[in-house]
Formats: structure tokens, C-alpha cells, sequence
């Protein structure tokens, strides 16, 4: 099984997604949850292409991937779930749950610093708010977040199949909760206990600094509602909030390849919303998610 896992790792992730980028795109159509503001064809032609390039860029860098450090420090019993026994079902559990908290973490990490605050700011610049969104990061911050993976999975030492696992859960969920897709109101209320959902990560899109710098899980909801970073609902409301970045509105800098791969480049680095204290304030950045 993890030699199968592993040799077809590539395979197993791109049928996953390709397969359920085609049923959220169906659900787009059947049951939006807002109008679309800008061109969906140069929107999706430039997020679609970050995929292509981050995609091209981590297998010519890193071509064993995630799975391939998995496996190393599987083969020299490195990582607390090789040094201890723990049974195969619980390992497995344990260790997608630690990486999806991890991956909280850096989230939260790349809000709060500044000088990473500019490569993610290219995910939330984006003038609207659908599936593609979910996968639209700058090349820096993909190759950042690979190596903190890198240095996760080396200390907790998860198997190939966990790995696999989380990384096919997290893309699904990523574009499950970024998709523009109406849940009835009652499912979306039981759902967002366990799973973050399309309306509750719409929130950490508002061009409102409180309301970005919340919700910031991708997966498990359990982390925002644990650490008080959960926020319900946008005041503006789903129809009424903003989406993106307030002083980055030009589609020609965020909705176009070269000027969204150009974007962190971009201002001076100042104060950042999240490290302010009185929300009455204006932010003392222009490049902050104000």
C-alpha cells in the first residue's frame, strides 16, 4: 500500500482535484452564493495559472514532494510516530490532524508577519471569491509552506499514506470552502463545527481587518473556535462584504499574471492590521488588508 501510494502520488492528487474542481465548478453554476464583480475568464485564466506554475515549480525543486521526505524519514525511524508505536489507524488520524493544525499555524504566521504578509496578500487580493481562489498563492509562499511541511513531517514522521491523505484533503477542502456555493443555512450552522465552510471562510476574504484576521482554518474548524479566532458571520453580510484587499483594487495588478506575481514586490513594509490592538484606528499600512 505505501509503495503504491507513493509511486502514484502524483496521480492519486491530480485525479482528486481535477475531480473535484469539476463538481465545485458545477455547484458554482447550479447555486451561487454571490455575484461574480469581475471577469470570471481573466480570473480564472491567472489563478489557473499560478496552479500550473507553483505545480511546475515545486516538482523541478522538490520533485519527491512531500510523500518523498515521508518515506525517508520512515526508512531512518526519525519522527515521534516512528520512534513510538502507535497503532496504524491512530498514527494515521494523529498525524493528518497535527498537519492540519500546523497549517493553521502558518496561516496565522503569514498574517502576522509583514514582510509574509505581502507574499499572501497575493491569496486575498483576489476581487472575488470562488474556487479558484483556494488555489491562487504566490510561488514564494508555496515554496515557504512546502518547507515548513518538509520540517513537520520530519519531526512527527506521519506515514506516505497520511500524507497523502492530508494533502488530497486539504486541496478538496481548500476549494470546498473557497467555492461560491449556497449550503442551506442549517446544514452550513451544523457543518462549520467540524469543517470550515464556504460562508465561514468567506469572512477572512472581507476587506475588513478584524474579519480577515479571523477564521483562518482551511479544514478542521476546531482551531479558530479553540484559539478565539472565530468569527460568525461579516457585518456587511455574505451578499453585502467586500472582497479582497481595500488600497489593491486594480485588476490589472490583481487579476493579471504579472501583476499578481509582482504584488508582494510592491509598498513599503509599515504596521500590519493584525498587530493592532484598537480596530477604531485607521491602519497605519496601505499594503495591510485595511
Amino acid at each position: 500500500m505505501e509503495s503504491f501510494v507513493e509511486t502514484h502520488e502524483a496521480a492519486i492528487r491530480l485525479g482528486a482535484f481535477v475531480g473535484i474542481f469539476a463538481l465545485m465548478a458545477l455547484w458554482e453554476i447550479v447555486a451561487p452564493r454571490r455575484a461574480l464583480t469581475v471577469s470570471k475568464t481573466a480570473r480564472w485564466g491567472s489563478n489557473l495559472g499560478l496552479v500550473v506554475l507553483n505545480t511546475l515549480l515545486l516538482r523541478l525543486i522538490f520533485p519527491a514532494a512531500a510523500v518523498g521526505v515521508a518515506a525517508f524519514a520512515a526508512e531512518r525511524g526519525m519522527g515521534l510516530l516512528n520512534i513510538y508505536e502507535v497503532p496504524a489507524l491512530l498514527a494515521l488520524v494523529l498525524a493528518v490532524v497535527a498537519l492540519d493544525f500546523v497549517i493553521w499555524l502558518q496561516h496565522v504566521m503569514v498574517h502576522a508577519i509583514p514582510a509574509l504578509w505581502r507574499l499572501h496578500r497575493v491569496h486575498h487580493a483576489d476581487l472575488d471569491y470562488d474556487l479558484t481562489t483556494g488555489a491562487r498563492f504566490h510561488p514564494l509562499e508555496i515554496l515557504l509552506s512546502m518547507l515548513i511541511k518538509f520540517a513537520t513531517i520530519l519531526v512527527l514522521g506521519p506515514s506516505v499514506v497520511a500524507v497523502v491523505i492530508f494533502e488530497v484533503v486539504l486541496n478538496a477542502t481548500a476549494l470546498f470552502n473557497h467555492g461560491n456555493v449556497r449550503l442551506p443555512l442549517a446544514l452550513d450552522r451544523w457543518l462549520r463545527w467540524v469543517l470550515v465552510t464556504p460562508d465561514m471562510h468567506r469572512v477572512h476574504h472581507s476587506v475588513e481587518d478584524d474579519e480577515t484576521n479571523s477564521n483562518f482554518g482551511f479544514n478542521l474548524a476546531l482551531w479558530d473556535r479553540l484559539f478565539g479566532t472565530y468569527r460568525d458571520q461579516p457585518r456587511a453580510g455574505h451578499e453585502g462584504m467586500t472582497i479582497g484587499i481595500r488600497d489593491h483594487r486594480d485588476p490589472r495588478e490583481v487579476d493579471r499574471l504579472p501583476g499578481i506575481l509582482a504584488l508582494p514586490f510592491r509598498g513599503a513594509i509599515t504596521g500590519y492590521a493584525i498587530n493592532r490592538r484598537d480596530w477604531s484606528a485607521p491602519s497605519a499600512d496601505g499594503g495591510g488588508p485595511r
